[in-house]
Order: C-alpha cells, then sequence, then structure tokens
C-alpha cells in the first residue's frame, strides 16, 4: 500500500527527529479533524509486542471535538488498516492548558475529560498532543502520548496518523 510521503518518512525517523517535527509543528483546525478517521502507527517498535503499534483514530463533533480509537489488524505498516473493532479510549480535543500545557503548539486529545471512559479505565491517564508538521501535507499529523500523573506529563511514545476515510460512527 502507498503512504503519503512523511507519513512513511517518519516512521523511519529517530525519536530525535520526531521531536525536533514536534516542536515546529503546528496545532491543526478543528476543520482538518472532524469526521475523519487516520491510520495510526506507534512508535518505538516495542508497542507491536502489546499489540498496538497499529490504530485508528477517529474525531466527532459531539459537545465540540472529541475522538476515539479503534483497534485493526496488527498486520504491518505496508499493509491496510482493516479489522477495526468498535471505539473504546475516548477524548476531548482543545487547545493545551495547565497542567497539560507541555505543547502550546498543538493541540490536546484528552481522555481524562470524556465522560465516555468509565472512571475506572486506564486510558483517562493518557494525553496526547496532536500537530501539523508539514502544512504541504495535510493529511499527515504527528502526536507525542503522555500519562498524566499528578502534576508530571512523562511522555511514552510518538504517533503518526494519515488520513484514512469518513468517520462514520457516532455516539
Amino acid at each position: 500500500m502507498e503512504h503519503r510521503p512523511l507519513f512513511a518518512r517518519m516512521k523511519d525517523m529517530t525519536g530525535g527527529e520526531l521531536g525536533a517535527l514536534m516542536s515546529s509543528g503546528r496545532a491543526p483546525s478543528s476543520e482538518s479533524l472532524a469526521g475523519w478517521e487516520f491510520r495510526g502507527w506507534n512508535h518505538p517498535p516495542i508497542l507491536a509486542l502489546l499489540g498496538i503499534r497499529k490504530f485508528v483514530k477517529g474525531f466527532f463533533l459531539a459537545d465540540g471535538l472529541e475522538g476515539y480509537n479503534r483497534p485493526p489488524r496488527q498486520d504491518g505498516f505496508d499493509t491496510e488498516w482493516t479489522g477495526a473493532r468498535a471505539p473504546f479510549g475516548f477524548y476531548r480535543v482543545g487547545p493545551p492548558a495547565a497542567p497539560d500545557d507541555r505543547h502550546e503548539n498543538s493541540l490536546l486529545l484528552d481522555y481524562g475529560s470524556s465522560p465516555r471512559n468509565a472512571l475506572w479505565k486506564p486510558e483517562r491517564f493518557l494525553r496526547d498532543y496532536l500537530v501539523q508538521p508539514d502544512p504541504n501535507e495535510p493529511d499527515v499529523f504527528l502526536g507525542l502520548a503522555t500519562l498524566a500523573l499528578g502534576p508530571a506529563r512523562p511522555a511514552t511514545n510518538f504517533f503518526l496518523l494519515e488520513r484514512l476515510a469518513r468517520c462514520e460512527w457516532r455516539p
């Protein structure tokens, strides 16, 4: 399968190179995300052992911009993202604010603020920062996943997104 050039290049970048793109990127507009699903690819390769290397991330309008994740078949970067199951890991999307103001040039995907996640679900600790690294490739995004541990926000990994298809899921 053919990927957009930046998405394919980012897959092989180092953490330092992805960090530089994260710092120089800009927050995507809500309009560029709403109503779409994206192919997702988690860095680093160790996440394949946990069965979470590939994912689908969707965005929808409800009470503002919100989103979800869906797990597809874990069969490699160069195969289609198929077999995605029911949504889980819901989040609200907005500008980062304290204590989640680590990347002011990003949008914050806040799993802890979504009432769609049960209080006991571990995804409530996730905070993702999302940027558009290159305005010439408007269908490719870069994210940084972190954990909300009190006031600390330790990074867990970078992830890549590439526009896939219109979002059909509705709450």
